[in-house]
């Protein structure tokens, strides 16, 4: 197998995991509200604790990245995400599975990320956006695991069991991306060890912040809704059994995952900004169409194209790699992603306080109403970001001169 075919497959293996345990919390949220006697804040609570330590990782991890690279960086919080699998698959209470979901949030915060900067080194910048897209999209398939596949598991073995197996996956992958990567290819020096932080710098780049608000909006939004609020939305407020919800999550994982795995090669064809643009727009359409709580024949639908044109959002990091240069690639895409991982965590948790605060019924489902409020603040929230990150168009035609320039110094 090519050296860089390896580094893409071990680093996409790894972000399969990222992926599935982000999103398996949406199946099993019954059996958690059953067995620990969670309420709708509790669970949307302890299920953004994996986006809230995966976010107060970017920062440190971004600078470790540009210094030691993804080869030792990566699995090395993978193993804190093993033993976060294991505590949660043995949890007795609320508190040891936060614990537990908290451990897994720091072992995968270091997998996209990892990810992007070992590409930066072995694939040329040309190719960037659409491996990138791939590298999502081919990983971001652990939703579909986590969908109809996980229920029929969840219904056999249990999700403690799920857990536990998943341990041992995890250090599995760990291993292999120590054992089987290079930070560099072959002939090509690592100089991590002269890498500073210019945290600065990007935090002071007013592109940045034309960017970052929209992943908060669209990218926390998707990962919120598809990670969690999607299984309970089905179970309430349109009525469907275990099998029926796990079905339209499918179909949600699937547009997911193709629009994950297109984004790029449409990005590099039409455009970064315009193809973001027509697909926060149609992201945008998708929530008022679950507003209206479509039949079981067009929810479906109307989930593939939520899924599809949420995924979109990662062309924001793809969109950051072209504006800063690779010395620093990954503080400055870390510190864009850092953003929609808050926007996961805290929508996570405030939707949970959304649907909350309507009253649940004897059998603890909460109204239709919940759920149009809930995607009433998503749709106000990603409008009013895309409105921000269009100001960009105009303004960027005059730093024509310094993208150049940023472009050169990145190839």
């Amino acid at each position: 197998m090519p050296r860089h075919v390896r580094v893409f497959s071990l680093f996409t293996a790894a972000y399969f995991l990222s992926y599935f345990f982000r999103s398996a919390n949406a199946v099993i949220a019954p059996d958690l509200s059953r067995e620990l006697s969670l309420n709708a804040a509790d669970l949307g609570l302890i299920t953004s604790l994996f986006y809230a330590t995966f976010a107060l990782a970017q920062l440190p991890l971004g600078i470790g990245l540009d210094r030691w690279g993804p080869r030792w960086v990566t699995p090395g919080l993978m193993m804190a995400g093993a033993l976060g699998s294991l505590i949660f698959a043995v949890a007795p209470s609320f508190a040891i599975l936060a614990l537990g979901r908290a451990l897994i949030g720091v072992g995968m915060a270091g997998v996209l990320m990892g990810s992007l900067k070992a590409f930066s080194q072995w694939y040329p910048p040309s190719h960037f956006a659409t491996v990138s897209g791939l590298l999502v999209g081919i990983g971001s398939s652990g939703a579909l695991i986590a969908a109809t596949p996980l229920a029929w598991l969840n219904n056999i073995l249990g999700w403690r069991l799920v857990f536990g197996g998943g341990a041992l996956v995890i250090i599995v992958i760990a291993l292999s991306i120590m054992l089987w990567t290079r930070n560099t290819p072959p002939g090509v020096a690592w100089d991590g060890a002269h890498a500073e932080s210019n945290l600065r710098s990007i935090f002071s780049d007013w592109r940045f912040w034309r960017i970052a608000p929209l992943n908060f909006a669209m990218g926390g939004t998707l990962l919120a809704v598809q990670g969690l609020w999607a299984g309970p939305y089905l179970f309430d407020a349109l009525r469907l059994n275990d099998i029926e919800a796990g079905n339209v999550l499918l179909l949600m994982g699937i547009g997911t995952t193709t629009g994950y795995s297109l984004s790029g090669w449409i990005a590099d064809r039409f455009g970064m900004i315009r193809v973001i643009a027509v697909n926060a727009a149609v992201f945008i359409l998708s929530q008022l169409a679950l507003i209206i709580q479509p039949s079981l024949a067009f929810v479906g639908i109307t989930a593939a194209l939520f899924g599809w044109s949420g995924a979109f959002a990662v062309m924001l990091l793809a969109h950051t790699r072209q504006i800063f240069p690779s010395a620093i690639t990954g503080q400055a895409v870390t510190a864009v992603n850092l953003f929609g991982i808050v926007g996961t965590f805290l929508l996570q948790w405030w939707l949970g306080l959304i649907i909350g605060a309507f009253p649940a019924d004897a059998s603890g489902h909460y109204p239709p109403e919940a759920y149009t409020t809930m995607f009433f603040v998503t749709v106000v929230l990603v409008s009013l970001s895309l409105a921000w990150y269009l100001s960009l168009v105009g303004k960027d035609r005059g730093s024509s001169a310094q993208r150049i320039r940023d472009a050169r110094e990145a190839a």
